[in-house]
Protein backbone atom coordinates (compact mmCIF):
# COMPACT_ATOMS: atom_id res chain seq x y z
CA UNK A 1 0.00 0.00 0.00
CA UNK A 2 2.79 2.37 0.92
CA UNK A 3 4.61 2.01 -2.45
CA UNK A 4 1.42 2.88 -4.30
CA UNK A 5 0.94 6.02 -2.21
CA UNK A 6 4.57 7.03 -2.80
CA UNK A 7 4.18 6.47 -6.53
CA UNK A 8 0.98 8.52 -6.54
CA UNK A 9 2.66 11.38 -4.68
CA UNK A 10 5.62 11.31 -7.06
CA UNK A 11 3.27 11.36 -10.06
CA UNK A 12 1.34 14.34 -8.68
CA UNK A 13 4.56 16.24 -8.02
CA UNK A 14 5.80 15.37 -11.48
CA UNK A 15 2.64 16.66 -13.15
CA UNK A 16 2.63 19.78 -10.98
CA UNK A 17 6.18 20.66 -12.03
CA UNK A 18 5.75 19.57 -15.64
CA UNK A 19 2.42 21.18 -16.54
CA UNK A 20 2.10 24.96 -16.66
CA UNK A 21 -0.81 27.09 -17.82
CA UNK A 22 -0.16 30.52 -19.31
CA UNK A 23 -2.77 33.22 -19.75
CA UNK A 24 -3.44 34.93 -23.07
CA UNK A 25 -1.23 37.90 -22.17
CA UNK A 26 1.66 35.75 -20.89
CA UNK A 27 4.57 34.01 -22.55
CA UNK A 28 7.00 31.53 -21.04
CA UNK A 29 10.70 31.67 -21.92
CA UNK A 30 11.94 28.08 -21.66
CA UNK A 31 15.51 27.29 -20.57
CA UNK A 32 16.64 23.70 -21.12
CA UNK A 33 19.87 22.92 -19.32
CA UNK A 34 20.66 26.65 -19.38
CA UNK A 35 19.93 27.17 -23.06
CA UNK A 36 16.93 29.10 -24.39
CA UNK A 37 14.76 26.95 -26.61
CA UNK A 38 12.16 29.67 -27.24
CA UNK A 39 9.07 31.35 -25.86
CA UNK A 40 5.88 29.33 -25.54
CA UNK A 41 2.29 30.07 -24.74
CA UNK A 42 -0.43 30.87 -24.14
CA UNK A 43 -2.25 27.77 -22.95
CA UNK A 44 -0.92 24.48 -21.64
CA UNK A 45 2.86 24.07 -21.47
CA UNK A 46 4.62 20.80 -20.63
CA UNK A 47 8.11 20.98 -19.15
CA UNK A 48 10.67 18.34 -18.34
CA UNK A 49 11.16 18.45 -14.57
CA UNK A 50 14.68 19.17 -13.32
CA UNK A 51 15.73 19.98 -16.90
CA UNK A 52 13.47 22.77 -18.12
CA UNK A 53 12.99 26.11 -16.40
CA UNK A 54 10.33 28.65 -17.38
CA UNK A 55 10.31 32.41 -16.85
CA UNK A 56 6.95 34.14 -17.21
CA UNK A 57 6.82 37.39 -19.17
CA UNK A 58 3.81 39.71 -19.15
CA UNK A 59 3.05 41.20 -22.57
CA UNK A 60 0.52 43.82 -21.38
CA UNK A 61 1.25 47.53 -21.44
CA UNK A 62 3.02 48.64 -18.29
CA UNK A 63 2.31 52.09 -16.85
CA UNK A 64 5.45 53.03 -14.91
CA UNK A 65 5.64 56.14 -12.75
CA UNK A 66 8.91 58.03 -13.11
CA UNK A 67 9.80 59.61 -9.72
CA UNK A 68 10.31 63.41 -9.50
CA UNK A 69 13.70 64.41 -10.86
CA UNK A 70 15.70 67.51 -9.93
CA UNK A 71 16.36 69.32 -13.19
CA UNK A 72 18.27 72.53 -13.93
CA UNK A 73 16.97 74.01 -17.17
CA UNK A 74 19.13 75.70 -19.77
CA UNK A 75 18.26 79.12 -18.33
CA UNK A 76 19.42 77.98 -14.84
CA UNK A 77 16.04 77.40 -13.19
CA UNK A 78 15.79 74.51 -10.73
CA UNK A 79 12.57 72.48 -11.10
CA UNK A 80 11.22 69.04 -10.21
CA UNK A 81 9.74 67.01 -13.05
CA UNK A 82 7.95 63.69 -12.92
CA UNK A 83 6.40 61.64 -15.70
CA UNK A 84 4.62 58.41 -16.55
CA UNK A 85 5.96 55.84 -19.02
CA UNK A 86 3.91 53.38 -21.08
CA UNK A 87 5.71 50.38 -22.60
CA UNK A 88 5.27 46.70 -23.37
CA UNK A 89 7.43 43.68 -24.13
CA UNK A 90 7.52 42.69 -27.80
CA UNK A 91 10.22 40.00 -27.66
CA UNK A 92 10.13 37.93 -24.45
CA UNK A 93 13.42 36.17 -25.27
CA UNK A 94 15.43 39.41 -25.53
CA UNK A 95 13.65 40.90 -22.51
CA UNK A 96 14.93 38.03 -20.37
CA UNK A 97 18.34 37.39 -21.98
CA UNK A 98 19.55 40.89 -22.90
CA UNK A 99 18.95 42.59 -19.55
CA UNK A 100 18.89 41.32 -15.98
CA UNK A 101 15.68 43.11 -14.94
CA UNK A 102 13.96 44.94 -17.78
CA UNK A 103 11.53 46.75 -15.46
CA UNK A 104 14.29 48.21 -13.30
CA UNK A 105 16.48 49.00 -16.31
CA UNK A 106 13.66 50.78 -18.12
CA UNK A 107 12.83 52.82 -15.00
CA UNK A 108 16.43 53.96 -14.54
CA UNK A 109 16.80 54.80 -18.21
CA UNK A 110 13.58 56.84 -18.12
CA UNK A 111 14.82 58.86 -15.13
CA UNK A 112 18.16 59.74 -16.70
CA UNK A 113 16.57 60.57 -20.07
CA UNK A 114 13.98 62.80 -18.39
CA UNK A 115 16.70 64.78 -16.60
CA UNK A 116 18.80 65.05 -19.75
CA UNK A 117 16.04 66.22 -22.11
CA UNK A 118 14.45 68.66 -19.64
CA UNK A 119 17.89 70.07 -18.78
CA UNK A 120 18.45 70.99 -22.43
CA UNK A 121 15.24 73.05 -22.64
CA UNK A 122 14.43 76.47 -21.26
CA UNK A 123 11.68 76.90 -18.69
CA UNK A 124 9.26 78.57 -21.12
CA UNK A 125 9.73 75.74 -23.63
CA UNK A 126 9.33 73.17 -20.86
CA UNK A 127 5.97 74.66 -19.92
CA UNK A 128 4.64 75.56 -23.36
CA UNK A 129 6.00 72.73 -25.56
CA UNK A 130 5.32 69.74 -23.35
CA UNK A 131 4.08 67.57 -26.21
CA UNK A 132 7.27 68.13 -28.15
CA UNK A 133 9.39 67.17 -25.14
CA UNK A 134 7.24 64.08 -24.51
CA UNK A 135 7.78 62.94 -28.09
CA UNK A 136 11.53 63.53 -27.86
CA UNK A 137 11.84 61.48 -24.65
CA UNK A 138 9.71 58.70 -26.14
CA UNK A 139 11.92 58.48 -29.25
CA UNK A 140 15.10 58.27 -27.16
CA UNK A 141 13.71 55.60 -24.83
CA UNK A 142 12.27 53.56 -27.69
CA UNK A 143 15.62 53.54 -29.45
CA UNK A 144 17.57 52.58 -26.30
CA UNK A 145 15.17 49.82 -25.20
CA UNK A 146 14.78 48.24 -28.62
CA UNK A 147 17.72 45.81 -28.04
CA UNK A 148 15.85 44.58 -24.95
CA UNK A 149 12.74 43.71 -26.98
CA UNK A 150 10.73 46.55 -25.39
CA UNK A 151 8.51 49.05 -27.18
CA UNK A 152 7.99 52.44 -25.50
CA UNK A 153 4.55 53.61 -26.61
CA UNK A 154 4.18 56.92 -24.84
CA UNK A 155 5.76 59.27 -22.32
CA UNK A 156 3.78 61.97 -20.51
CA UNK A 157 5.20 64.64 -18.20
CA UNK A 158 2.72 64.80 -15.32
CA UNK A 159 3.86 67.70 -13.18
CA UNK A 160 6.50 70.43 -13.16
CA UNK A 161 7.15 71.78 -9.67
CA UNK A 162 8.50 75.35 -9.76
CA UNK A 163 10.16 77.23 -6.87
CA UNK A 164 7.97 79.67 -4.94
CA UNK A 165 9.97 82.66 -6.17
CA UNK A 166 9.52 81.60 -9.77
CA UNK A 167 5.79 81.04 -9.26
CA UNK A 168 5.39 84.56 -7.86
CA UNK A 169 7.41 86.03 -10.72
CA UNK A 170 5.33 84.18 -13.30
CA UNK A 171 2.12 85.31 -11.60
CA UNK A 172 3.27 88.94 -11.78
CA UNK A 173 4.23 88.48 -15.42
CA UNK A 174 0.83 86.99 -16.24
CA UNK A 175 -0.94 89.81 -14.40
CA UNK A 176 1.08 92.44 -16.27
CA UNK A 177 0.30 90.71 -19.55
CA UNK A 178 -3.43 90.72 -18.77
CA UNK A 179 -3.31 94.42 -17.88
CA UNK A 180 -1.46 95.16 -21.12
CA UNK A 181 -4.09 93.33 -23.15
CA UNK A 182 -6.90 95.10 -21.29
CA UNK A 183 -5.36 98.50 -22.01
CA UNK A 184 -4.85 97.64 -25.67
CA UNK A 185 -8.45 96.45 -26.00
CA UNK A 186 -9.70 99.58 -24.24
CA UNK A 187 -7.64 101.83 -26.51
CA UNK A 188 -8.90 100.01 -29.60
CA UNK A 189 -12.48 100.39 -28.37
CA UNK A 190 -11.98 104.14 -27.85
CA UNK A 191 -10.44 104.47 -31.29
CA UNK A 192 -13.30 102.61 -32.95
CA UNK A 193 -15.89 104.64 -31.03
CA UNK A 194 -14.22 107.92 -32.03
CA UNK A 195 -14.02 106.74 -35.62
CA UNK A 196 -17.70 105.84 -35.66
CA UNK A 197 -18.63 109.19 -34.12
CA UNK A 198 -16.57 110.95 -36.78
CA UNK A 199 -18.35 109.00 -39.50
CA UNK A 200 -21.73 109.84 -37.95
CA UNK A 201 -20.87 113.53 -37.75
CA UNK A 202 -19.78 113.48 -41.40
CA UNK A 203 -23.05 111.85 -42.48
CA UNK A 204 -25.13 114.32 -40.46
CA UNK A 205 -23.16 117.21 -41.97
CA UNK A 206 -23.77 115.92 -45.48
CA UNK A 207 -27.39 114.87 -44.88
CA UNK A 208 -29.22 117.15 -42.39
CA UNK A 209 -32.26 114.91 -42.56
CA UNK A 210 -30.26 112.30 -40.63
CA UNK A 211 -30.37 114.61 -37.62
CA UNK A 212 -34.15 114.70 -37.81
CA UNK A 213 -34.31 110.89 -37.90
CA UNK A 214 -32.00 110.71 -34.92
CA UNK A 215 -34.22 113.18 -33.08
CA UNK A 216 -37.30 111.07 -33.74
CA UNK A 217 -35.51 107.96 -32.54
CA UNK A 218 -34.49 109.75 -29.37
CA UNK A 219 -38.10 110.78 -28.75
CA UNK A 220 -39.20 107.18 -29.08
CA UNK A 221 -36.58 106.01 -26.61
CA UNK A 222 -37.56 108.72 -24.13
CA UNK A 223 -41.23 107.84 -24.47
CA UNK A 224 -40.58 104.24 -23.43
CA UNK A 225 -39.15 105.35 -20.07
CA UNK A 226 -41.55 105.71 -17.13
CA UNK A 227 -40.75 109.31 -16.29
CA UNK A 228 -43.03 111.82 -14.59
CA UNK A 229 -41.32 114.66 -16.42
CA UNK A 230 -40.09 114.38 -19.97
CA UNK A 231 -37.81 116.91 -21.62
CA UNK A 232 -38.00 117.03 -25.39
CA UNK A 233 -34.84 118.29 -27.03
CA UNK A 234 -35.80 120.28 -30.13
CA UNK A 235 -33.05 120.79 -32.67
CA UNK A 236 -32.58 124.28 -34.06
CA UNK A 237 -32.97 122.95 -37.59
CA UNK A 238 -36.72 122.66 -37.03
CA UNK A 239 -36.94 126.45 -36.67
CA UNK A 240 -34.82 127.32 -39.69
CA UNK A 241 -37.80 127.50 -42.10
CA UNK A 242 -39.63 129.89 -39.74
CA UNK A 243 -36.50 131.97 -39.28
CA UNK A 244 -36.09 132.23 -43.05
CA UNK A 245 -39.71 133.38 -43.39
CA UNK A 246 -39.20 135.95 -40.65
CA UNK A 247 -36.07 137.26 -42.36
CA UNK A 248 -37.93 137.55 -45.69
CA UNK A 249 -40.78 139.39 -44.03
CA UNK A 250 -38.32 141.79 -42.39
CA UNK A 251 -36.67 142.48 -45.75
CA UNK A 252 -40.06 143.26 -47.33
CA UNK A 253 -41.19 145.39 -44.41
CA UNK A 254 -37.96 147.39 -44.22
CA UNK A 255 -38.41 149.35 -47.54
CA UNK A 256 -42.06 150.09 -46.70
CA UNK A 257 -41.22 151.53 -43.31
CA UNK A 258 -38.41 153.61 -44.79
CA UNK A 259 -40.74 155.00 -47.45
CA UNK A 260 -43.35 155.94 -44.88
CA UNK A 261 -40.77 157.81 -42.83
CA UNK A 262 -39.74 159.79 -45.89
CA UNK A 263 -43.32 160.68 -46.71
CA UNK A 264 -44.00 161.74 -43.14
CA UNK A 265 -40.95 163.97 -43.14
CA UNK A 266 -42.05 165.63 -46.34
Amino acid sequence: MVPYVAILVIAVLFLYSAIKILNEYERGVIFRLGRVIGAKGPGLIILIPMIDKMVRVDLRVVAMDVPPQDVITRDNVSVKVNAVLYFRVLDPNRAIISVENYLYATSQLAQTTLRSVCGQAELDDLLAEREKINTHIQEILDKDTDPWGIKVAKVEIKHIDLPQEMQRAMAKQAEAERERRAKIIGAEAEFQAAQKLTDAARIIGEQPIALQLRYLQTLREVATEHNSTTLFPIPIDLFKPFLKLADAADRVAAPDSAQKKEEGGA
